[in-house]
């Protein structure tokens, strides 16, 4: 059960961004990175360290372009502190500044939210 419901968040986070992607496109596998890393930055959950896998998909991937294209949709699926540690784990941490969906992150696990 619990396996079927990470596939469909998985399924879910893809279309939504892939969707979204059509716009513009960002460098490296958001596919990929959906598949390897939902399961990392979803919620509920612990924070936990991301595979090998996951991490291989991060560091050829252009995250910020990729944060850029988080609708609210997606936002309301994944964690924005997981989403930090994934990428800060993975050896391509978040840079001061970035936006991803409404939130910039300013500083180490640190994200605040935007008033639209």
């Amino acid at each position: 059960m619990a396996i079927g419901c990470r596939v469909l968040i998985g399924l879910t986070m893809i279309l939504i961004i892939s969707g979204t992607l059509g716009e513009g496109t960002c460098q490296g596998d958001i596919e990929g990175l959906m598949r390897e890393c939902a399961v990392y930055v979803q919620r509920p959950g612990p924070k936990v360290n991301p595979s090998a896998g996951c991490c291989r998909i991060v560091k050829r991937s252009d995250i910020p372009c990729a944060c850029g294209r988080v609708t609210a949709s997606v936002q309301k699926m994944i964690d924005m502190d997981k989403v930090v540690h994934v990428t800060a784990f993975c050896g391509k941490p978040l840079a001061h500044g970035t936006k991803c969906g409404s939130k910039s992150f300013y500083g180490k696990d640190q994200f605040h939210s935007l008033i639209l």
